[in-house]
């Protein structure tokens, strides 16, 4: 256990090297030994501290960002030691290895979380014909646990650009016969205000957005031919703006209809758009994040690059920021996570976790916590 804890401390300090991170690890942790190669990248109860980014170092503090109440441990499971510091304002993400059916209830009971009311479960529908998204079967038992609705939002291309064809998709694909499922912007759109923005002053989502008292968001975490990854903020961004706000996000604010626009305006455009969806939903929402057949492509290709990585495991938390995070970490600190890590630097993508961190989205320090 000793020489797999120095593994995990090396590679982590590799990760850090690599995106400009920091590692906080307890005094009496051993560093005395030679390092090894091992799954378990990032040891229970790491704390991850990311305040220093090359090329842009915001000012930026545990108190600047959104701190969400620490969630209970799962009853059947014991905490991990770091834990007894419930008051630190760090943000927890759970993680396991596995990835079935079980494990994402398993995972979703850890985070403590209990949602009322009318509950929207944001999905990724995908792309035919032969996308990643993550499978009714996969989702299902979790689907049913919370018993709420399935909702999407419609695209600017694809076979998903108009109503009737994404109904069509997701019929097919198996998520009309798994639960309610509405499409957010089948009956218009609604604009919501953005008041940390520097490159956007509004997301304009699905007009049915607010009709839902609280959002779990399941994500597929893999690559994205814009974004660099797609993860947890990418589907509260993106994810739930309409066509027309999707375009706003890409282009930077810039227009309303087409993907194109500056790179970096578009990647900070997703994080405000996200904050202003959290802001407006105030606690009321939940991240889980898939790590399966990680493409360096998005489901919204239904022809993606197939994938040339292991599949790593389900991670969740209340924070989006430290969810992401973390799943960027564990790709760079797999042996075999080149060509995702070569898309993720292409397109910049660590600029979307640094503005999100800076506006107040949420933290980039995260304390990891294995239910395994």
């Amino acid at each position: 256990m000793k020489n797999k804890l120095i593994a995990s401390i090396s590679l982590f300090i590799v990760i850090a090297l690599l995106t400009g991170c920091s590692i906080i690890l307890p005094a009496d942790t051993p560093t005395d030994e030679p390092a090894g190669t091992s799954n378990d990248s990032l040891p229970e109860g790491d704390v991850q501290d990311s305040m220093n980014e090359p090329g842009e170092s915001p000012e930026v503090t545990q108190t600047d960002a959104e701190q969400p109440i620490d969630p209970e441990p799962p009853t059947d499971a014991e905490p991990a030691e770091p834990q007894e510091d419930e008051d630190d304002g760090i943000p927890v993400v759970y993680f396991t290895e596995i990835i079935t059916p079980e494990s994402l209830v398993a995972i979703y009971e850890a985070l403590g979380a209990e949602p009322t009311g009318n509950i929207a479960i944001k999905i990724h529908t995908g792309e035919p014909p032969n996308s990643n998204y993550l499978r009714p079967e996969l989702i299902g038992d979790l689907v049913r646990l919370i018993g709420g609705t399935l909702v999407e939002t419609n695209t600017v291309g694809g076979q998903r650009a108009s109503t009737d064809r994404h109904m069509r998709v997701a019929r097919n694909h198996g998520f009309v016969d798994l639960a309610p499922f509405e499409l957010l912007d089948a009956d218009g759109e609604i604009s919501l205000p953005i008041t940390v923005g520097e490159v956007l002053d509004e997301v304009v989502v699905g007009a049915s957005f607010p009709n839902y008292d609280y959002y779990v968001v399941i994500s597929h975490f893999k690559g994205h031919g814009s974004a660099g990854y797609g993860g947890a903020i990418k589907n509260l961004s993106i994810g739930i703006a309409s066509a027309a706000g999707k375009s706003l996000i890409h282009s930077g604010g810039a227009r309303r209809t087409g993907w194109s626009g500056d790179q970096d305006a578009f990647l900070k455009g997703m994080a405000e758009a996200a904050t202003a969806i959290a802001d407006y939903l105030d606690g009321n929402v939940l991240y889980i994040n898939v790590m399966n057949r990680l493409s360096v492509d998005c489901d919204c290709l239904g022809n993606p690059a197939e994938p040339d990585m292991h599949d790593i495991g389900v991670l969740a938390s209340l924070d989006p920021v430290a969810l992401d995070q973390a799943c960027v970490d564990l790709v760079y600190a797999a042996d075999d996570g080149a060509s995702l890590i070569g898309r993720i630097e292409a397109r910049n993508g660590i600029l979307t976790l640094v503005h999100s961190e800076a506006i107040g989205l949420g933290s980039r320090t995260y304390r990891l916590v294995n239910i395994d």
